[in-house]
Order: structure tokens, then C-alpha cells, then sequence
């Protein structure tokens, strides 16, 4: 049976052959690995095989993670890539270290006023609903740009840039077109001055299309973990 390492190795040489058909550097793109439902024993043990990025969706279990891992904490960094409601924003302003999920500015506020001064800068994605799905959280594409800019004239937050979940499609060239239009989305904010550096976009199924399309991180799961 194959162990988390095993898996990762897997991951990491699926990584590495997009990064080469894209004429990418491998080091682009960073692999976050996605631990949600999953025991903090299984993050000690991808960190034990070289992991140091985790991404979680629910608040309190990765809180009670975060805080089973004391230990290893200044060697991991802690992702929310899950929806993030207003009255859970103190404790995440105060344990992790990036949101991929912010979607209004009511949010990117809170998360300013409740980051602790001696903690850096907590780092931020805007997470777009690319595919324009009613299920799925997310800014429009079109309201980006003022979000944008609101967001980035915040204190104690550093806009790092855009997150999504496209909606799953079954073909290279399907699963890529979300992927690219959230990199043109990405460079058209750059155009107007922002300084972003993140496309969070794709996942076990999709990874490959989302490093062709510019991926700087993607959040893999299932391909790690197993099935929930």
C-alpha cells in the first residue's frame, strides 16, 4: 500500500512534467498540501517527507491542528482555502498565515483589525467564482478590481493574489480555460499597479492544466490523503 510519501513523490514528478511542458521552473509552482478531514498525525507525517505548506477548509479543526502541531509550528505554514464567515475571522487572523478565501471586503477588514501587530503580515488571495457557478463562493470577475484595490490598502494584510475552484470539466483543454482566465485576470491587475504574485488554481484532477495556465500553487488533497 502506498504511503503518504510514496503519493507525494507522485504528486511532486506530475508537478515537475507540467512544469516542463509549460517551459516552466519547477520552483514556480509551490504544492499545497490539502489536509482537511485528515489527523494531525497524517500532516506530522507529510511533514516528515518534506512538507512545510498545509491548506485546510474548516476553521476549528484546523485550529485544533494548528495547536496539536505546536511543536513544528515555526516549520509549517498554515493556508484557510475554505469559506471564511465574518464571526470566525479573529481566530484565523490569529493562527494562519495565508487566506485563499476572501470574497467581500466586510471580510479583508476584519481579518485587518484582528491580525496581531507582532505576527507579519497575514497573506491573502480573493477567491473568484470563475465559473460563474451559483454554488460556489467567490467574488465576479468583474467586481475583482475594486475588491482589488480595497483589500490592498489594508494594514496587517499583504494581497498576494487570486484563488479558484472551477467548475470540473472532463477535457486538458476544458479544465484549462477557467485556469487562463484567471491569469488574465491576474495580469490585468498587475496592469493597473498591483504587484501579485499567486494564481492558488488547481487541484488532483486539474493540476497539470492549471500549471500550463500559470499556476503558482496548487492545493492537492486526495492524490496525498486518499479518499475522504
Amino acid at each position: 500500500m502506498a504511503t503518504i510519501s510514496d503519493n507525494l513523490q507522485l504528486v511532486h514528478a506530475r508537478i515537475a512534467a507540467a512544469c516542463t511542458q509549460a517551459g516552466r521552473p519547477v520552483q514556480s509552482v509551490t504544492l499545497l498540501v490539502v489536509s482537511k478531514t485528515f489527523g494531525s498525525d497524517k500532516v506530522r507525517e507529510a511533514h516528515a517527507a518534506g512538507e512545510h505548506q498545509f491548506g485546510e477548509n474548516y476553521v476549528q479543526e484546523a485550529l485544533d491542528k494548528i495547536q496539536a502541531l505546536q511543536d513544528l509550528r515555526a516549520d509549517l505554514v498554515w493556508h484557510l482555502i475554505g469559506p471564511l464567515q465574518s464571526n470566525k475571522t479573529r481566530p484565523v487572523a490569529e493562527a494562519f498565515d495565508w487566506v485563499h478565501s476572501v470574497d467581500r471586503l466586510k471580510i479583508a477588514q476584519r481579518l485587518s483589525e484582528q491580525r496581531p501587530e507582532h505576527l507579519p503580515a497575514l497573506q491573502v488571495c480573493l477567491q473568484v467564482n470563475i465559473s460563474g457557478e451559483a454554488s460556489k463562493s467567490g467574488v465576479r470577475p468583474d467586481e475583482v478590481p475594486a475588491l482589488a484595490q480595497a483589500v490592498a490598502a489594508l494594514p496587517r494584510l499583504r494581497l498576494r493574489g487570486l484563488m479558484a475552484i472551477p467548475e470540473t470539466a472532463q477535457t486538458p483543454d476544458a479544465q484549462r480555460q477557467p485556469h487562463g482566465a484567471l491569469r488574465a485576470l491576474l495580469e490585468r491587475l498587475n496592469a493597473k499597479g498591483l504587484a501579485l504574485d499567486t494564481l492558488s488554481m488547481g487541484m488532483s484532477a486539474d493540476l497539470e492544466a492549471a500549471v500550463l495556465e500559470g499556476s503558482s500553487l496548487v492545493r492537492v488533497g486526495s492524490a496525498i490523503f486518499g479518499a475522504r
